[in-house]
């Protein structure tokens, strides 16, 4: 290979590693740079720790380092009450009872914005469900404290503003990272005939398992009292009959060692003394007849044996 040829190599080699650098830093250089919009926050994370960047325009990260999370900060809104794609009545959400008893149908729309990007991405799984559940807990509560006319007719701003301070507030104590921008009540209107009698049968599902459920409270705490002071009863007496027959055997065995005693002591007297009480126990009982009719020696018989026990 003459020079020419080498110094050739050499070139293209150059060449190569120049286009391969290129390409190296075109790639770098679109892992690292990120946009942001006006309407648009970023999250960058840098060993898992956020940092939020608001400034729109080009901005650069370090590859395989720091990640970028995009977050849309324009005004989002939800329905409570029905599809926002369809129209159509979710009646389990606005379907509610007001102060005087009646049933009225509510249909609301809440509008917000993501506030703190950082928050909005870690302070919790599901920001908007938070908000949404909020929402419903909030509407109920207020919807249920007017008449029906107020709601559909003349109370609307009212309950609107109420409703809406209650849920601002309670969004800076849980400090989501959102804020509500506005809620309104779309549509109220008394419930349909076909709405009225699900819901009756809802109701009456629910009274009846709560009546059966109460039923069978009521029954234990009447039962349950009562056998208990059976069973206590049942106890006590058990007891005083167990300790009688242990106070009965104890006598019997005090009396049998005091006798044995004097037995011991003077074993003819207390023979006498024995047979003595045996009978004083049957004598008092028995009927006896003297028969000296041939004379000679008297012949007592008892009598009791002879008439079968009678008197």
């Amino acid at each position: 290979m003459d020079e020419k040829q080498i110094n050739a190599v050499k070139k293209g080699s150059k060449v190569a590693v120049i286009v391969i650098a290129i390409v190296v830093i075109a790639i770098l250089g679109g892992m690292s740079a990120y946009t942001i919009n006006e309407q648009e926050q970023a999250v960058v994370t840098t060993f898992g720790i956020p940092k939020q960047v608001s400034e729109p325009g080009l901005h650069f990260k370090i590859p395989f380092i720091q990640k970028v999370q995009m977050v849309d900060t324009t005004i989002k809104g939800f329905a409570i009450g029905y599809d926002l794609n369809t129209g159509k009545s979710i009646d389990e959400e606005s379907l509610m009872i007001t102060v005087d008893y009646n049933f009225v149908l509510v249909d609301f729309f809440v509008e917000y914005k993501v506030t703190d990007p950082v928050k909005y991405l870690y302070a919790s799984n599901d920001p908007v469900s938070i908000l949404k559940n909020l929402a419903q807990s909030c509407i109920r509560s207020q919807v249920g404290s007017y008449d029906v006319d107020s709601v559909i007719t003349t109370g609307k701003n009212e309950i609107q503003t109420v409703i809406r301070e209650i849920i601002t507030e309670k969004l800076d104590e849980q400090d989501l990272g959102i804020s509500l921008v506005n809620i309104t009540i779309q549509d109220a209107e008394p419930p349909t005939v076909e709405v009225m009698e699900a819901f009756k049968a809802v109701e009456t599902a629910k009274q009846g398992k709560e009546t059966a459920i109460n039923n069978a409270n009521k029954y234990r705490n009447e039962e349950l009292p009562a056998a208990e002071a059976q069973v206590d009863q049942i106890t006590k007496e058990a007891e005083s009959t167990r300790q009688a027959r242990i106070n009965e055997a104890e006598g019997q065995v005090a009396r049998f060692n005091a006798m044995y005693q004097e037995y011991k002591k003077n074993p003819l007297i207390t023979k006498q003394r024995m047979f003595y009480e045996a009978m004083e126990d049957i004598l008092p009982d028995l009927k006896v007849i003297i028969d000296n009719s041939k004379g000679g020696v008297e012949k007592i018989l008892p009598i009791e044996p002879l008439l079968g026990g009678a008197q």
